[in-house]
């Protein structure tokens, strides 16, 4: 895009907006390149229609703006799980919905998942900074989801963190392994998540009292 064909400069009021299609821009190019070190500055203001020094009047340097991208999907993935859970009043069943709609996620989107959970992260967080970290919020409710299957009985009583861990690696390592080997003679998805849950159901409820 041409100095002549750059956008004009923006109204006031005009910021929030400019920041989104940088946010949209900033996506567009990491699915494209599938690489977030393929994406530049530059890039990003010439799909936009901006300069360079528009881009930082609101992220102070690339990693941030990426990091920003990541946290809108996020919020993006979040907000799926939970809508997959609606009108579901069973604990655990609810948290076997978040585990179908983890994995239906990062198929539908791909390049998205592999830049939230297949790359390297974007910005170092320090012990002290976890609420920072991107992508908490999502795990904080699988985390009370699990507490609340303890609480009803559908689980053993035990360490809700420890267990959502767990569940996480499980639902990660088959959405991660269906993305990256997709020529691999995987059995149906719907048996194999099936599969996965008849495990963990068991697993999970702890051993069978002695008789």
């Amino acid at each position: 895009m041409t100095p002549a064909t750059r956008r004009a400069r923006a109204r006031r009021g005009e910021g929030e907006l400019l920041r989104a299609e940088i946010l949209e821009a900033a996506e567009r190019l990491l699915i494209e390149t599938g690489d977030q070190g393929a994406v530049s500055i530059r890039a990003i203001a010439d799909a936009v229609g901006v300069t360079p020094p528009s881009i930082y009047l609101h992220f102070a340097d690339k990693n941030k703006l990426l990091a920003a991208v990541c946290e809108v999907r996020f919020q993006h993935f979040d907000a799926f799980m939970t809508e997959a859970t609606a009108g579901i009043e069973d604990p655990l069943e609810v948290l076997w919905a978040r585990g179908r709609a983890y994995v239906r996620f990062g198929l539908d989107h791909p390049e998205q998942y592999r830049i939230l959970f297949m790359t390297r992260p974007l910005t170092d967080v320090a012990p002290g900074e976890l609420d920072r970290l991107p992508g908490l919020a999502a795990f904080g409710h699988l985390v009370d989801e699990v507490a609340r299957c303890m609480d009803a009985g559908a689980i053993a009583a035990g360490d809700p963190f420890l267990v959502a861990t767990s569940l996480w690696t499980a639902v990660h390592g088959i959405t991660s392994l269906l993305i990256a080997r997709p020529d691999f003679p995987w059995p149906d998805l719907d048996r194999l998540m099936a599969h996965l849950i008849d495990v963990h159901s068991r697993g999970l409820q702890g051993p069978a009292p002695a008789p």
